[in-house]
């Protein structure tokens, strides 16, 4: 995992994610996973692309299965958008990079403003 890419796991899910200032990345995945692996790069892209303006965070659905049900995921890789401690937006499949910009895009702008402001 890149520097711009945070793992979270059943324990650590509520700090890094729902506590986090500002919008928050998730992409929960499984290593057996070859959708999820071929995502990999466009995580780590967009991770690097947006590091000044969201996070991005990496889910094991094997290692965290209880956070992984507490969002009824059911088909992987799925991506959230997280934002206030709330979801705002979700991906199933695998997404393009443009995709993911855009679903981050539509809830960074304030962000980003009061962030420089």
């Amino acid at each position: 995992m890149s520097q711009n890419v945070i793992e979270a796991t059943d324990g650590n899910f509520d700090q890094v994610v729902l506590q986090s200032d500002g919008p928050v990345l998730v992409d929960f995945w499984a290593e057996w996973c070859g959708p999820c692996r071929r995502l990999a790069p466009t995580i780590e892209a967009v991770a690097e692309e947006y590091a000044a303006r969201a996070r991005v965070v990496k889910l094991n659905v094997d290692a965290a299965p209880a956070t992984a049900q507490r969002y009824g995921i059911q088909g992987i890789p799925t991506l959230i958008l997280f934002r206030d401690g709330a979801e705002k937006e979700r991906i199933v499949g695998a997404a393009t990079k443009e995709a993911i910009a855009a679903m981050i895009d539509r809830h960074t702008g304030d962000f980003a403003v009061r962030k420089v402001g």
